[in-house]
């Protein structure tokens, strides 16, 4: 199922709940009158509306958040890679194939395997560890033969330790981000927020019927919102594999 399709559902069912609790209210007779709503119950129900205002924004901030860290680490893995690529010209012919071929290794291993296997799992690859390692290995095991190769050997294991860091933090940001204790206060807080409407005496009036069945559109649409970035690495608006195309375009990754 598409996830548009999903957030349709969503929000049509969230105006059909509201729909049907004012059709139900309306078939029982009130004795209150819907001009008469105690001043408390405004009270009340603005507070929680405000409450719930709050932890809506603060959980919309924070996957936000999240989505913008993991992009960044995506971004500096493939840069560090791209770097010792580049770098790797001070070695000679031999070795600098074999550096830059462990680079394309596993740049086309993790663009072509283990993203899919990062979106299905919320985990990265032992392989992918080996090849980076096989990376580090290769370039700390060469003692540097001139003055060239010995100023340039710390600047690439520091970008080697940086695309480690990097992928590590990829691998702690795959999967969803929110606990469950959140996702319970959020869609506890929803069912409180719209029930609340019903103690306002809403009639069936087409300006209250549309206030109320937008407002609960409204809600049902920022969880979808926030489930939807609370993977970053999957979903409709996930991090891609773009920084890799970008910078290593002779791989062809994006064919």
């Amino acid at each position: 199922m598409s996830e548009w399709v999903a957030l349709i559902i969503a929000m049509a069912s969230a105006c059909a709940v509201v729909m049907a609790v004012v059709v139900l209210r309306q078939r029982r007779p009130i004795e209150e009158s819907a001009d008469e709503t105690p001043d408390v119950i405004e009270y009340i129900t603005m507070m929680i509306g405000v409450v719930y205002a709050i932890v809506l924004g603060l959980a919309i901030a924070g996957v936000w958040e999240a989505r913008g860290a993991a992009q960044d680490d995506l971004f500096r893995e493939a840069q560090s890679l791209r770097e010792i690529s580049d770098r790797a010209v001070i070695y000679p012919a031999e070795f600098r194939d074999q550096v830059r071929a462990d680079v394309d290794t596993y740049v086309s291993y993790v663009v072509n395997t283990e993203w899919s296997y990062m979106q299905e799992t919320g985990g990265i690859t032992e392989k992918g560890d080996q090849l980076l390692q096989k990376l580090q290995n290769d370039i700390a095991t060469r003692s540097p033969a001139s003055d060239l190769e010995s100023q340039g050997y710390q600047p690439i294991m520091d970008r080697v330790s940086q695309a480690s860091e990097s992928r590590n933090s990829r691998g702690q940001n795959a999967g969803p981000t929110m606990p469950g204790v959140v996702w319970f206060g959020l869609i506890g807080g929803a069912v409180v927020t719209v029930g609340m409407l019903f103690a306002l005496q809403i009639r069936r009036t087409p300006r209250e019927l549309t206030l109320a069945l937008c407002f609960s559109a409204l809600i049902a649409f920022l969880l979808f919102m926030i489930w939807d970035f609370d993977n970053p690495f999957s979903r409709s608006v996930s991090v891609t594999t773009q920084p890799f195309e970008d910078l290593f375009p002779s791989l062809n990754l994006g064919g």
